[in-house]
């Protein structure tokens, strides 16, 4: 989400940010999120926010086979997975 985009820039001291920030496009879903929710849950419990980011890739990706899931996070990660998104190294 561009609040946690915006958190971790400024976690990380970074400066001068709002001119890229302005060039992004954020893709918010137009229904909820309950059958994405759902699938995640059944493959691999996460919490709130990595529940939604996963979930809003599968909104967003027409297969997810074909798409790379890049995150730190390990449970993230392992969902991400276990739904069928491409999850490198």
């Amino acid at each position: 989400t561009e609040a946690e985009f915006r958190a971790a820039l400024r976690r990380e001291g970074v400066e001068g940010a709002e001119p890229f920030l302005a060039r992004l496009a954020w893709l918010l879903p137009d229904r909820p999120l309950g059958p994405e929710m759902e699938r995640v849950l059944r493959a691999r419990y996460l919490r709130g926010a990595d529940l939604w980011h996963v979930a809003c890739a599968l909104y967003l990706a027409e297969d997810p086979a074909e798409v790379d899931f890049v995150t730190l996070d390990e449970e993230q990660r392992a969902a991400a997975q276990a739904v069928g998104f491409r999850v490198p190294n």
